[in-house]
């Protein structure tokens, strides 16, 4: 048998981001977390931003729900964040459009719930009423308005564009800081800017009094006439809460009533239509919500290698032998491939889901973002003579297609062989211990071309 020959890998040509850590592991004390997930519908979901952020920068574990691998995705337009880029908001910001198309998501899964059509009108129209919310000021510091102190009816952020070119008409220095300062948005006193969001009682459309909900929810109540004194832990602690509930706010760019009119009494009155528009906070009746989903390995790699995960279920925290048996019952072939991806991961490479290439495994360097995948990993758990029930038994004709196509997306087919000594019983294999005896066994399957080899031997 000739031996395999290790190819480099082969870099991306744009990387735009920088190499954090391999791994979130302890070090000194210094930025590190035990991370929460839940198991929902066999998934392994993560939820929380910051976690999301841990877990991925370091070791890319996982990938978005939304997004093709990091978790990036946003409900904004790219078009209007662009052009409303001098307000220093801190929330989606989305056309008109498309906030409709969201509520007649919402309307009809409310009528799929049983509701009238007067009573779903009267539900929505109560839910996206325009209300105010924190927004930023010059310096990036969050700041939380008080509903009391009111700043008039026509303080909504608002500027003008022009109606066919749609440029943009810059605020004056005298007002730009004001305009950073007052944005907002149109609201009414009946919405607490700190409303929680995921609230059942809202997806139901049960809407009680918001200032009551977030009373509750919160421990407290701004009272009309008076200032509310918080610390500066509850503070930050709400700044928290509401960059979680982010999803539930947005800025609606709607037109004002009357907005196209001739400026100056122009004889070209079609080039000098003015179309003033405005930012709108509401609430968002369809959240879309971006999470981190771990493969079964990732998650299991991160309890019990790392110890930097804990996983949910319902409100019990899973131990590292059930989370064992309950990933073996959902993914029969879950101990195989678990322990090809623990071998991987510490030899330093960053192991993938292979599902793509039709392989278990896709093998990269540092991670995805920085070089290509080198190799496609097939794991098999066999004895010591090399038999056993194989997962994947491959034909001649199977093994040459999917060589075929591995190497037509410039990587290399591995198998990696797992052998199990043949006095290891069932119940030692019920428990993560088994692998501490199992060794294995790789390698790399390459097409044999004649006149290669022929040219090789003239050579000699």
């Amino acid at each position: 048998m000739a031996e395999a020959v290790f190819h480099p890998p082969r870099r991306k040509r744009r990387v735009f981001e920088s190499y954090e850590s391999p791994f979130p592991v302890n070090v000194g004390g210094k930025d590190f977390r035990i991370c929460q997930a839940e198991i929902i519908n066999n998934n392994v979901i993560v939820r929380n931003p910051e976690d999301i952020e841990q877990l991925y920068n370091k070791g890319y574990f996982g990938k978005g729900i939304l997004s093709r691998s990091r978790p990036v995705y946003s409900i904004s337009d790219p078009s209007v964040v662009t052009k409303w880029q001098g307000a220093n908001v801190n929330m989606p910001i989305i056309t008109s459009k498309k906030y409709q198309c969201h509520v007649q998501w919402a309307k009809s899964i409310l009528q799929e719930q049983g509701f009238d059509d007067c009573s779903v009108t009267k539900i929505l129209e109560n839910y996206t009423k325009p209300l105010e919310l924190p927004f930023l000021e010059e310096d990036g510091a969050e700041q939380t308005p008080n509903i009391c102190n009111r700043m008039g009816p026509n303080t909504e952020l608002s500027r003008q564009s022009s109606a066919d070119t749609g440029n943009v008409a810059a605020p004056s220095p005298e007002n730009q800081n004001e305009g950073y300062k007052k944005a907002c948005l149109e609201g009414d006193p009946a919405f607490d800017p700190a409303a929680v969001c995921g609230s059942k009682e809202h997806e139901l459309g049960v809407l009680k009094d918001v200032a009551e909900v977030s009373c509750q929810k919160h421990g407290r109540l701004v009272h009309c006439g008076c200032k509310e004194k918080e610390s500066n832990e509850q503070r930050s602690c709400d700044m928290i809460k509401l960059k979680e509930c982010a999803p539930e706010y947005v800025l609606v760019q709607e037109e004002e009533d009357g907005s196209l009119c001739p400026e100056d009494d122009s004889a070209h009155v079609q080039e000098n239509l003015v179309k003033n528009e405005k930012l709108v906070c509401r609430r968002n009746p369809f959240r879309i919500f971006e999470y981190l989903q771990l493969s079964l390995e990732e998650a299991f790699f991160l309890v019990y290698a790392l110890g930097c995960l804990s996983i949910y279920y319902g409100e019990e925290p899973l131990t590292i032998l059930k989370l064992w048996e309950v990933f073996s019952e959902v993914k029969p072939n879950f101990k195989t491939t678990y322990m090809a991806y623990h071998y991987f991961r510490s030899k330093g490479w960053v192991p993938k889901v292979g599902l793509k290439y039709g392989t278990d495994l896709l093998l990269y360097r540092k991670g995805p973002p920085f070089y290509h995948a080198s190799y496609s990993v097939i794991a098999e758990l066999v004895d010591g003579n090399f038999e056993g029930s194989l997962r994947r038994p491959l034909s001649w004709k199977s093994l040459a297609g999917l060589n075929r196509t591995t190497v037509n997306a410039s990587k290399e087919l591995m198998l990696c062989y797992l052998i199990r000594p043949s006095d290891m019983t069932e119940k030692e294999m019920s428990t993560p211990e088994c692998m501490k005896r199992i060794k294995v066994q790789e390698l790399i399957v390459t097409r044999w071309v004649s006149s290669r080899e022929r040219s090789e031997q003239d050579e000699l």
